[in-house]
């Protein structure tokens, strides 16, 4: 009997030890899947190898204050929409993205993108956000997008050349420009080749849409079509045609060997040019001994403007994991990350809360393109960007270049750019 009883004793402690091993087991399993992060996926452009650092560090912040998730850092270095658009439809887009404001409109009504509106709470502080940018990327009253950054374009001036030439203010209005560039423009060997322009001038559609509103015009009509040769567009590309032929005090960056507006300003061969905020610390780093100040784009027709650029994180429909995707896209927005994003001055923040602990709102340099948005122009071209700015550019260049009159050549590049549209749609 004792011998029976010793064995059962055993039998019992053995199959106890079993049961605690397992149940062990089984905790040790269920705690090494719950601290197994969840992977999110986030994709944009590469501007430069400072703004790719930046957000590393930003996302690091964000993973040891959310342990549960792993943020999987992308950068698509070429053909960027191209790569997005193929990636959404083969279902294996990431779960968040950055969106230019240029190529919203198409998107977000493509349903692809997860409207944010049921992930914002009051706490999150909505109306925090410069009204113009958000609305930027709503349609249909949904939220698409929040703004991770802006710029807005103002006016750089030389002021050792503004000296040198007896102006002490900036142009406020653009005749005041057109004939302070005459005073600036330089020919030291009176041999007619310019040392130094006036103004420098980018044909762009992205740097002439507010001259072509400031006449009434408009880029494209309710219809998406291109409507930018317009009487009322005509008359404010012409000032700019008017400069480039008529006074010669501007001049295009290929008119003087450089590849922008920021660099031909920095190697002093024209004394003012139209940039963004991007352009400060370009302008530091690279041309540190330049003397500049920033001043309001100069009012047309009696009217400011300027454009805004801006970028939003998205959030891919399909992803499987809309909380940690939203957590991300919260945390990159809030106060805490923007202000971490922006507070190197790289690039602005588009809450304007943040604007104001970071002193852009004051700052001497920074404070005009806050001030700008107030009156900016989304730069924005309808659901087909691509056909509009194009065909755009190839034309307007030619009509500076006195290839053709201004009038015909926006005239065939409005109609080449709504024949396009048409064969997409």
């Amino acid at each position: 009997m004792n011998t029976k009883r010793a064995f059962q004793f055993l039998v019992s402690l053995i199959a106890i030890a079993i049961l605690i091993i397992g149940c062990h087991s089984i905790v040790q399993h269920s705690a090494s899947t719950g601290s197994t992060p969840v992977v999110i996926k986030l994709s944009g452009w590469g501007s430069s190898p400072v703004e790719e650092e930046l957000l590393k560090k930003v996302l690091k912040e964000f993973e040891v204050k959310h342990p549960h998730i792993k943020v999987k850092y992308e950068v698509i270095s070429d053909q960027y929409m191209d790569v997005i658009k193929t990636r959404l439809i083969g279902e294996a887009a990431p779960d968040v993205f950055y969106l230019d404001s240029l190529d919203a409109p198409l998107l977000m009504s493509q349903n692809v993108l997860e409207p944010l509106d049921k992930y914002i709470t009051p706490t999150f502080n909505l109306a925090d956000f410069e009204e113009t940018l958000l609305n930027t990327f709503k349609y249909q009253n949904h939220i698409y997008g929040l703004p991770k950054d802006f710029s807005t374009l103002a006016l750089f001036y030389n002021k050792k050349a503004f000296t040198a030439a007896g102006l002490t203010t900036p142009p406020s209005t653009w005749d005041e420009l057109r004939a302070y560039s005459q005073k600036l423009t330089i020919d030291t060997n009176k041999d007619g080749r310019i040392d130094q322009y006036g103004f420098g001038e980018t044909s762009e559609l992205a740097r002439q849409a507010y001259k072509i509103k400031s006449f009434g015009g408009q880029i494209v009509d309710k219809n998406g079509y291109a409507t930018f040769a317009s009487p009322a567009g005509l008359q404010g590309l012409q000032l700019v045609v008017d400069q480039y032929q008529k006074d010669r005090s501007s001049a295009q960056n290929s008119d003087v060997g450089t590849n922008s507006g920021s660099e031909m300003f920095g190697q002093g061969k024209v004394g003012m040019v139209i940039e963004g905020n991007w352009a400060i610390l370009y302008l530091k780093q690279t041309f540190p001994q330049i003397e500049f100040a920033i001043a309001e784009v100069p009012s047309i027709n009696n009217k400011k403007g300027t454009m805004v650029f801006t970028v939003a994180y998205v959030m891919n429909k399909q992803t499987k994991n809309k909380a940690e995707a939203w957590e991300l896209i919260s945390f990159l927005t809030g106060k805490e990350g923007m202000k971490r994003w922006t507070e190197s001055g790289f690039t602005l923040p588009t809450r304007k809360s943040v604007a104001k602990i970071l002193g852009y709102d004051q700052d001497p340099l920074r404070s005009t393109f806050v001030t700008g948005i107030d009156y900016a122009m989304p730069w924005q071209a309808g659901n087909y960007p691509a056909a509009i700015t194009n065909n755009f550019d190839n034309q307007f260049v030619s009509a500076m270049l006195k290839q053709q009159p201004l009038k015909q050549a926006m005239l065939r590049a409005q109609q080449q750019a709504n024949t396009q549209i048409q064969l997409m749609e």
